[in-house]
């Protein structure tokens, strides 16, 4: 892994506002040219599931299309597409899934794609490293508040705006007997309790390594405040809360167990669906950007974009074929027709109230998710060494000797550290 490829997927990161300020085109129809297989790999939410069901339509006599929509995706796209044919021609990616990819040189070169299928696409829909098109964005996604608009009012409270707020409002919800447990957040041990570690340590502005160098910069004043934070919204939380990640939020929030917590954009639209959600509860739904934290001016959530890069190890007709059904997939048509799932990145999209929160954390300078090639080394360093922490069963100090120990052993064993 080179610095300057570091250093371009780190400036590809920073393109997200544009993104979302953008948008971009597809084909009309799907007029697939040519022969070939369309085999996707995906992680399983309801926006890509649409995208998958539209390509899709692209399978005819000399084309077939088949798809994977998993939350292992992480785990089995690198195996897979190291294989020689890759097992998948399309690999769904976003900020950070993409980075070992490119690492290890598992995905082609769009360029010649692009010029001759994507007319329609946008600039800004192009995600560039090192100058070349390495992927296509079709969504933005992040984390942010979904709030209960009549337990606000009932307690005489405004949408709160940082998360000193949201523990001073969730002690007079309780207070008040309202609910007895306000608060809600994905503190499963594993990816979902990092990743609210890294949304809260992004907002307070500080870098997560040292400059210019993979050495790991957490343990400090802002780390500890991310951490005792979390600890303090464990006491507005049902006791079971260490079972808890994004899908399950999803299902306590329609149940009416919760007033306020940080969820995915993309789980919006569910939310306040008026056919499939609670009507009481969907009907006093609201969503915002996520809160500040410490004293910070910014989100404190990561941006992310969604999007799809082709396969290195397949052959041309197939790379064609699977980018021609993914343009298609992403069409201004699909969007119109669910227009609700997600914050769409495409021409004609108009953001609607499920987008209110993804756009108020793009709008309000909230930082992407990193894209450095150790990152998902910490990532992982968290999802493990903060479970006795969230627990209650260590302090933060030692929780962050635990991070570090993990981390560097790997960024080590990576050729990162020394």
């Amino acid at each position: 892994m080179n610095m300057k490829l570091t250093k371009a997927v780190a400036a590809g990161a920073v393109s997200f506002a544009a993104l979302i300020a953008g948008g971009g085109a597809a084909l009309a129809d799907c007029g697939i040219q040519g022969a070939g297989s369309v085999r996707i790999l995906s992680n399983d939410f309801e926006a890509l599931r649409v995208v998958n069901a539209a390509a899709a339509e692209c399978a005819n006599d000399k084309v077939k299309v088949t798809s994977n929509a998993t939350a292992e995706h992480k785990n089995i796209q690198g195996p897979a597409l190291t294989a020689n044919p890759a097992e998948y021609t399309v690999a769904m990616v976003a900020n950070n899934s993409i980075v070992p990819l490119l690492n290890d040189g598992l995905i082609r070169p769009l360029d010649d794609l692009v010029a001759k299928y994507g007319a329609d696409l946008q600039p800004n829909q192009l995600i560039k490293i090192d100058g070349k098109v390495m992927a296509i964005a079709f969504m933005g996604n992040g984390q942010h508040l979904f709030y209960r608009k009549d337990i606000l009012a009932k307690a005489g409270l405004d949408v709160p705006k940082s998360y000193e707020d949201v523990l001073a409002d969730a002690k007079i919800i309780k207070d008040k007997g309202l609910m007895e447990y306000p608060l809600a957040a994905s503190d499963k041990p594993g990816w979902d309790l990092a990743a609210e570690f890294v949304n809260m340590y992004l907002g307070t502005g500080a870098e997560f390594f040292a400059p210019g160098s993979a050495e790991l910069a957490i343990d400090n004043d802002n780390g500890r405040k991310v951490l005792e934070t979390m600890r303090a919204m464990t006491k507005f939380m049902n006791p079971d809360y260490l079972t808890y990640d994004a899908n399950e939020l999803s299902k306590i929030w329609d149940a009416g167990n919760v007033a306020l917590m940080n969820q995915w954009g993309s789980l919006a639209g569910a939310a306040i669906d008026p056919v499939k959600a609670n009507k009481d509860v969907a009907a006093n739904t609201g969503f915002a950007a996520a809160p500040t934290i410490s004293g910070g001016s910014i989100p404190a959530a990561a941006l992310w974009w969604d999007g799809f890069s082709i396969a290195k190890n397949i052959s041309d007709d197939d790379a064609a074929a699977s980018f021609q059904a993914m343009v298609h997939a992403i069409s201004p048509a699909t969007v119109a027709a669910h227009s609700e799932v997600a914050t769409w990145l495409v021409k004609g999209y108009v953001p609607g109230p499920a987008a209110i929160g993804v756009m108020g954390n793009a709008t309000g300078g909230a930082k992407p998710y990193p894209m450095q090639p150790y990152m998902g080394l910490l990532h992982t360093a968290l999802s493990s060494g903060l479970a006795d922490f969230i627990a209650g069963k260590e302090d933060a100090d030692q929780a962050l000797k635990d991070v570090k120990a993990s981390y560097d052993a790997s960024a080590k064993e990576g050729g990162f550290l020394k």
